[in-house]
């Protein structure tokens, strides 16, 4: 278990920790794609996998809750703009995959 980024005293031991952090992303990325999946099963409609109202609450809650953490806000909505276009191509993707 790598320490915790305030006990950390060396380069070694913060790039450990943030290679650790990058795998459990990772993981937690691989359940939010299943989430994907399970959608693309679960509409009936292909039109229903983009909602931009949708879309617009996850980035905004994305947004509010790194500013509540003091972490770049800009930076955390530009990220979860990525995310959730890329988890938007991907359910499609699977929607005609399940669709065919």
């Amino acid at each position: 278990m790598p320490k915790l980024p305030d006990d950390c005293a060396s380069m070694a031991e913060v790039r450990a920790g943030v290679d650790a952090t990058d795998r459990e992303l990772i993981e937690l990325l691989a359940r939010r794609f299943g989430y994907m999946r399970a959608a693309a099963r679960i509409k009936p409609q292909r039109d229903g996998v983009r909602d931009e109202p949708r879309k617009k609450a996850v980035i905004d809650a994305a947004c509010a809750d790194a500013e509540a953490r003091q972490l770049p806000r800009d930076g955390i909505g530009q990220m979860w703009e990525t995310l959730v276009e890329s988890s938007i191509a991907y359910e499609l993707a699977e929607w005609d995959r399940l669709n065919a």
